[in-house]
């Protein structure tokens, strides 16, 4: 793919590191030329100082071209209008922005913008820890399902999926084997140590976990 980054912060030099390591093509854009050294030795893609919102600047990096768009600089103005114009103007496929603030978040996610809320993703993560350390809301963007793990028990070792499936209420969406990840079926039987990834409906939590002893 080929993907440009706004910001060269800790978040965006971190995701073209991996995106570079990956073998995406990565441009990445800063104000601040000193900010490209976060990227280390190793990073084999194209830097480019100045605004995300300038056209031309956007044009040098081959927006036209590009299939995804991630504004992640420390401003959510920036982000904001970086993302706009990419979608908008040149019509990238996939478009990411920042934003710290919550309120804003939410008014952005429900004009069409695909916008990711560090604040919220955080808060969420550490509700999560503190309620029930083995539920994650954080992963699916709704307060009515949440994804659970569990682990096999020897009362479900031997068990077909779909006689642990709750429909409507708990769904095994993956199993997290010694030897790997593996997408189950409603015949895939469960083994000892094996780990459930599920998508539990919240207001069912503490039923399913007194139904699987947790």
């Amino acid at each position: 793919m080929y993907i440009i980054i706004a910001g060269c912060g800790r978040v965006g030099s971190q995701l073209a590191r991996l995106l570079s390591g990956e073998g995406h093509n990565v441009v990445i854009i800063d104000k601040s030329a000193a900010s490209f050294e976060r990227l280390g030795s190793t990073f084999n893609g194209l830097t480019l100082v100045g605004n995300s919102f300038d056209l031309s600047l956007l044009k040098q990096a081959g927006i036209e071209k590009a299939d995804a768009f991630c504004s992640v600089t420390n401003g959510d103005n920036t982000n904001l209008i970086s993302a706009q114009v990419a979608k908008k103007i040149f019509k990238v496929p996939k478009v990411i922005a920042r934003v710290y603030d919550p309120q804003r978040a939410h008014i952005y996610a429900t004009l069409g913008m695909d916008v990711i809320s560090g604040t919220i993703l955080f808060a969420a993560m550490i509700r999560d820890k503190i309620i029930e350390s083995h539920f994650s809301s954080y992963l699916i963007e709704t307060k009515e399902l949440g994804v659970l793990e569990v682990d096999a028990k020897k009362e479900l070792v031997g068990l077909p999926i779909r006689d642990i499936n709750i429909p409507g209420e708990f769904l095994v969406v993956a199993v997290r084997r010694l030897d790997g990840m593996v997408i189950p079926v409603p015949d895939t039987v469960v083994k000892e140590k094996d780990v459930l990834m599920a998508v539990v409906k919240v207001a069912s939590l503490d039923k399913i976990k007194n139904k699987l002893g947790l």
